[in-house]
């Protein structure tokens, strides 16, 4: 046999040993994607009118951080009579790359997209990890992913679902790299998540739960553990220190982001954060049908309905917590992602709106790393269910049934 032939060979033994799987992801994704928003009339890769991140990098590019001027249509922050924006500033860091290709015609409606489906493949892949079977592995990754009110937020590339789509993007990656030894890649993501959407600071306690059970896995002496952990706690706290600067020299305090200078929280009354609000986000956003009787019969609610209709997966969850505690299952590990997961909830339903207009309830897009997170601890989940593709098969038709509505 030639070299070549040799050559030939391995790399043909190399293609045949590969995993495919996340090319065929990416491949449906792209597929779907083009259907579905050639149904909607809309761009699936243009940018958004809703560009305050744009903005904000172009600013950063002339050497400013205020606006200076208002654009109407946006939530800006005002304060001493300039215009801010009003989010956490890590999902215009990639933008102020792209503006140096697209200047102020960012792919805002490509970038959501890929946030969600970089979070995708880094939860298939932590499940493949542990064991999952490829099928299953997949399934549970939409389940997690595109299978909820987190496919709407991917349609377009507005302010708020970048900040969206980033945070699940970083927090997926962070366990999936947690998993896989990777400490400090892991603590810089859960940083960035932070700085996308600032509750994601309460997935640090799970985040720590996988540091120690990985680290007792391998036997890993405590000493050892916390001198591993070192540059990873060192780098997310100089991100951190970067956000509290950031807002220093914004607004005079390193902990405010610009919400709160808001026209209708600063001076028209409004309350952003209060337990007045969370009986209201309740009944609005737990309790809810998704359905109402309108004018033409019964129509989709386009204000919220219950999150655990609108992520199934969530379903899913609950279901798998009993079994554990009847099973005596249940374990510290997953007790901590069920005690935070109720803490970011709480959290979430301190705010006044939820998100607004929109399918389901968008801030519990949040929540859905903690799926992930229940499932890596669950050894003995190899294979779906039977009961839960039907649930996945359910999932992905509403989800795609109620972007649809939304965005039509």
């Amino acid at each position: 046999m030639t070299t070549v032939n040799k050559a030939a060979r391995a790399v043909w033994l190399r293609l045949k040993r590969m995993d495919w799987t996340p090319l065929l992801l990416c491949w449906a994704a792209a597929v779907f994607y083009c259907f579905f928003c050639m149904r909607l009339r809309r761009n699936p890769v243009g940018s958004s009118g809703y560009c305050t991140y744009t903005l904000q990098a172009l600013a950063w590019r002339d050497g400013r951080i205020s606006l200076g001027q208002d654009y109407s249509w946006l939530e800006l922050a005002v304060y001493n009579g300039d215009w801010y924006v009003s989010f956490p500033p890590v999902p215009s860091v990639p933008l102020f790359f792209l503006t140096f290709l697209f200047d102020s015609n960012t792919p805002d409606n490509l970038l959501v997209k890929a946030y969600v489906l970089i979070g995708c493949l880094a939860v298939w892949r932590m499940l493949r990890r542990a064991g999952v079977d490829n099928g299953s592995a997949v399934a549970y990754s939409l389940l997690c992913s595109f299978a909820g009110c987190l496919l709407s937020l991917t349609i377009e590339g507005a302010v708020w679902y970048q900040a969206q789509t980033l945070a699940f993007c970083f927090a997926c990656v962070s366990v999936a790299a947690m998993w896989r030894g990777r400490t400090t890649l892991s603590l810089v993501c859960y940083a960035l998540s932070v700085g996308c959407r600032p509750f994601d600071v309460v997935f640090g306690l799970p985040l720590l739960a996988v540091y120690i059970t990985k680290c007792k896995s391998e036997s890993i002496p405590v000493k050892k553990m916390v001198y591993k952990a070192i540059p990873g706690v060192v780098l997310g706290l100089l991100i951190a220190a970067c956000y509290a600067w950031y807002n220093y020299i914004r607004f005079a305090n390193p902990f405010e982001f610009g919400h709160n200078y808001l026209p209708e929280f600063s001076w028209q009354g409004g309350i952003q954060f209060s337990l007045s609000h969370v009986w209201q986000n309740i009944r609005s956003f737990v309790l809810r049908l998704p359905f109402h009787q309108g004018d033409n019969g019964w129509e989709l609610e386009k204000f919220g309905f219950c999150f655990l209709i609108a992520n199934p997966v969530f379903i899913l969850v609950l279901c798998w917590i009993i079994a554990d505690i009847f099973r005596r299952r249940m374990t510290w590990q997953k007790a901590v992602v069920i005690a935070c997961f109720f803490v970011h909830l709480f959290l979430l339903l301190l705010h006044r709106t939820f998100g607004g207009f929109q399918f389901g309830a968008r801030y519990t897009c949040d929540l859905l790393p903690y799926a992930a997170l229940y499932l890596s601890f669950s050894a003995h989940k190899k294979r779906i269910s039977k009961p839960e593709i039907i649930v996945f098969i359910a999932a992905v038709a509403f989800a795609v049934y109620g972007a649809a509505e939304i965005m039509l």
